[in-house]
């Protein structure tokens, strides 16, 4: 009977279920990876409640940049940051097909392995939101002086865009909020970054604009409409740069 093993859908959850599921040496068609937020009871599956610890998931982590290498890890990583609810599967099933080649560490290669291929997709997929994010991103100040932001991910991209803004903004406090997934990366002046989910956060404070910020706001659409020749406005063209569902938590789009 194929056994399925139930997590949270957060790295640690992942890793952990992972870290059950490779210790019983099962093969891939015998075992499998679901998410309590979203899980599909199959027949025929005894279900596995995993008890998810930080130990088991640096422990996968360890284990696979020793015997997958680091890029893989990185591919592994993106993927499992996805918003697919069938990631887990596909992260596991790459896993255990690693063991099946001589060198392992070629895993990705092997496009012609339905998991490894879909891995390769979520991974692509992350990496390509995360970027257009570095672009599309807009903070705004608020009455206390940190900078503000708000995004609606389909993936969670926060750790993939915290190190890009801690590098280029390092001497501000700033905040980024994740709608979607309900969670903060908060970065304090000179210090590293956090990850915090919203349980009950009242986010009212970020109604609470600088009258600087506000200033500039109005300079800035001020400007965009006074350079804009109507004649020339081409919606296809800035579809094309700007795609629809970025603009809901840009600033100019507000």
């Amino acid at each position: 009977m194929k056994k399925i093993y139930l997590c949270s859908d957060t790295i640690t959850g992942l890793f952990s279920a992972i870290y059950d599921a490779w210790e019983t040496g099962r093969r891939e068609e015998e075992c499998g990876i679901a998410f309590r937020e979203s899980m599909e009871q199959e027949l025929f599956c005894e279900y596995y409640e995993t008890q998810e610890t930080e130990k088991k998931a640096r422990a996968v982590e360890s284990m696979i940049k020793r015997h997958l290498g680091r890029r893989v890890y990185w591919d592994i990583y993106h993927a499992a940051l996805s918003g697919d609810r069938r990631k887990g599967d596909a992260i596991l099933g790459t896993m255990l097909a690693a063991r099946q080649i001589p060198d392992s560490t070629r895993i990705m290669e092997h496009l012609s392995h339905p998991q490894v291929e879909r891995v390769f997709e979520l991974s692509r997929n992350v990496g390509g939101e995360a970027h257009s994010y570095k672009g599309f991103l807009r903070f705004k100040e608020l009455e206390n002086g940190v900078l503000y932001s708000e995004i609606t991910p389909k993936n969670q991209v926060l750790t993939c865009l915290a190190p890009h803004f801690a590098d280029r903004l390092p001497l501000e406090n700033w905040m980024i909020y994740d709608k979607t997934h309900r969670m903060f990366v908060v970065h304090e002046a000179g210090k590293k970054w956090v990850l915090i989910w919203d349980e009950g956060i009242d986010r009212s404070f970020a109604s609470r604009e600088s009258e600087q910020e506000l200033l500039y706001a109005r300079l800035w659409k001020s400007f965009c409409r006074t350079i804009a020749i109507e004649s020339r406005t081409n919606p296809k063209c800035q579809l094309s740069h700007l795609p629809l569902r970025y603009r809901g938590d840009m600033l100019e789009h507000m």
